[in-house]
């Protein structure tokens, strides 16, 4: 089991990798096919849809045929074929349906890992598991920045890519070889996604789902690169650097907040305290747009840090889910999780577009973390009614 497990997570690597990635490729791409970043953008959305939607056939697969088969098909099939595309792209268009495959790839991934925990490892333990695999796995985050930028310039964007392909089927190779299903894996007691849905304790949790990653995934993944570039003129380098640094606070983050719910006996109100501080970071940024570079990257670097509850939401959802529905329980959170990035990447395209052109270079990203923050704040409002429970 913890073989297979090292292996997802090397998967799990990848998925953080593909996802954040575009920030940084934003200067050749849009140098080389004409990628503007109101299409980075809908490519960038088109990964957490397809990555989101996968979700309900994925909990299906993990609860019916075991997540050793689910991850590996997906992963080779999306993952490695969605970066073969890309790497032959000559329009946006093709980024975006090799966005969509890689997501499609990349979906099974992170729940396959999780499903094994909820199976395997005793209840009270799930969050720092989750949050363990999570913080290991986000290594992918930091090679999707300052590393990527420099292979970009060595090899070309094209070659990082067919590397990435081949990379992508050696990995589902080895989730086929390695990873061993679950005993309980399949039989048992029925039930359904609508069983799920009946139970009223995880509606107020949805929500916050469906917001807490969103901010520091849509900015890691998507905006920090146009923003850093277009009002402080940083270098394709200089915002890997920068990059680098919010993805490194993303890790430091998920890692501090995996067993704050054992150590303060709550995950609700572990969860609030944090989103309500992300949400003084992201009023920061709007407020202090242009003010310093260093300012800025540091803001980024803590709504990175601060968005890293989503382990002890999911523990919290989790912790309400019968364990013959705990597959479709956690993929159902997850949807929710990455769906939420998702809308959000379309709709800050949107704002970007509608404040572009006027005389403020900052109006549009003023624009995108106000969007942000309003949002969180009607997250975290809704979360407030939610029922606290530890294992």
């Amino acid at each position: 089991m913890q073989a297979g497990l090292i292996v997802l997570c090397l998967a799990y690597v990848l998925s953080q990798f593909f996802r954040a990635f575009l920030a940084v490729l934003s200067g050749p791409l849009l140098r080389d096919i004409g990628a503007r970043p109101e299409d980075l953008a809908t490519a960038s959305g088109l990964w957490f849809l397809a990555f989101a939607l996968m979700q309900l056939p994925v909990g299906w697969a993990l609860d019916h045929l075991g997540p050793r088969r689910t991850a590996a098909g997906l992963l080779l099939l999306g993952g490695g074929g969605g970066a073969a595309l890309f790497a032959l792209a000559t329009a946006p268009v093709h980024v975006s349906i090799a966005m969509a495959l890689i997501g499609i790839g990349c979906s099974p991934v992170l729940m396959a890992s999780y499903y094994i925990f909820a199976r395997e490892y005793p209840p009270a333990r799930f969050a720092t598991l989750a949050a363990l695999m999570l913080g290991v796995g986000s290594a992918g985050n930091l090679v999707a920045s300052w590393p990527t930028a420099l292979a970009a310039e060595l090899i070309g964007w094209r070659g990082t890519l067919a590397g990435l392909a081949g990379l992508s089927a050696l990995v589902a190779a080895g989730i086929f070889v390695a990873v061993r299903d679950p005993v309980h894996a399949q039989g048992g007691e029925k039930g359904s996604l609508l069983d799920l849905l009946k139970l009223p304790a995880i509606w107020p949790i949805l929500p916050m789902m469906f917001v807490n990653y969103m901010p520091a995934a849509t900015i890691r993944g998507l905006w920090a690169g146009p923003y850093l570039s277009d009002v402080f003129g940083l270098s394709t380098t200089q915002i890997g650097q920068a990059t680098l640094l919010m993805g490194a606070a993303m890790i430091a983050g998920t890692f501090a907040y995996g067993p704050l719910d054992g150590i303060l006996g709550s995950r609700k109100w572990v969860v609030v305290g944090g989103n309500l501080l992300g949400l003084a970071a992201l009023a920061g940024l709007a407020v202090m747009i242009d003010d310093h570079v260093w300012l800025s990257v540091a803001l980024i670097a803590a709504v990175g840090f601060l968005g890293g509850s989503f382990p002890v939401i999911m523990a919290h959802g989790r912790s309400f889910f019968p364990p013959h529905l705990v597959g479709r329980g956690v993929t159902l959170l997850n949807l929710f999780g990455i769906g939420g990035v998702g809308v959000m990447q379309f709709a800050s395209g949107r704002v970007h577009e509608r404040f572009s052109g006027g005389p403020e270079v900052a109006a549009p990203y003023v624009a995108i973390f106000t969007f942000f923050a309003v949002t969180l704040a009607l997250g975290v409002a809704i979360y407030l009614f939610s029922r606290d429970r530890m294992d």
